[in-house]
């Protein structure tokens, strides 16, 4: 990048996911962007709106159900979204290893993505791209600054301890975390003139890599129903129904 550049390119992986509050079993509910690759979205947005970056990429790996979502980030104000072709269920190094393919083929200076999918929080993809590539990482990042004429990134990360701020050198990923920003709502004027947009397909074998899943998702459901609390009238009538009913004491 020369002195003054903006960063050329952001990419966003993201996953279509079901949606986390919709309350009913994953195999039936409505799919949604991951709430963290939404974030992730908004910021590498709000980036380009403040001269930082010119061209936002995104992209997931499904069948073209997941195109829905694709167009809901269109709506949002990506640039340009790409669907790597593969309807299986893949794990986390599988996603790394196609990821990094494409990134190869797209160049970026920046990969931002959620820090973990809410299906299966499995927090393992943007580690592992980041060692498949070689590249720098900051991750739960609450806040993104961009140093020395975008060769470096402060990032703020979310610990168990408080905040950690660390600097990184471009090109690197970040993962994003819940406090880094408030997702912007999508209108429907957005998402028709979204379904105008080109989505650009590609297969695996036509980014030279060969993965298979190594783990099975055998079955999934919802939580079971809690059953309707009940009032007592004194210490002693609660003391009695929790030994003798739920048979805690």
């Amino acid at each position: 990048m020369t002195q003054g550049q903006s960063v050329e390119k952001i990419l966003v992986p993201f996953k279509s996911v079901p949606d986390p509050y919709a309350g009913a079993a994953a195999s039936t509910s409505k799919s949604v962007i991951n709430p963290f690759d939404e974030i992730a979205i908004e910021e590498a947005l709000q980036i380009r709106e403040r001269g930082e970056a010119t061209e936002i990429v995104g992209v997931t790996i499904g069948a073209p159900a997941v195109d829905e979502q694709i167009r809901a980030a269109l709506a949002m104000g990506i640039d340009r979204a790409v669907r790597i072709d593969d309807a299986r269920a893949l794990d986390p190094y599988a996603v790394a290893r196609i990821l990094r393919a494409l990134v190869e083929k797209e160049s970026p200076q920046v990969v931002i993505m959620g820090k973990q999918a809410v299906d299966d929080d499995s927090n393992q993809v943007g580690q592992m791209l980041a060692g498949l590539l070689g590249w720098p990482q900051a991750t739960f990042v609450s806040k993104i600054e961009f140093l020395e004429n975008k060769t470096r990134a402060r990032c703020t990360r979310e610990t168990d301890g408080g905040l950690e701020i660390v600097a990184i050198n471009l090109p690197a990923i970040i993962t994003t975390d819940l406090r880094l920003n408030e997702p912007r709502y999508v209108s429907l004027p957005g998402l028709m003139k979204a379904r105008r947009k080109p989505i650009e397909t590609l297969t695996c074998e036509q980014l030279g890599v060969t993965v298979r899943p190594m783990t099975t998702t055998l079955s999934t459901s919802s939580p079971t129903r809690r059953a309707a609390g009940t009032r007592v009238g004194s210490v002693e009538e609660l003391m009695a129904k929790l030994k003798q009913e739920a048979k805690v004491l």
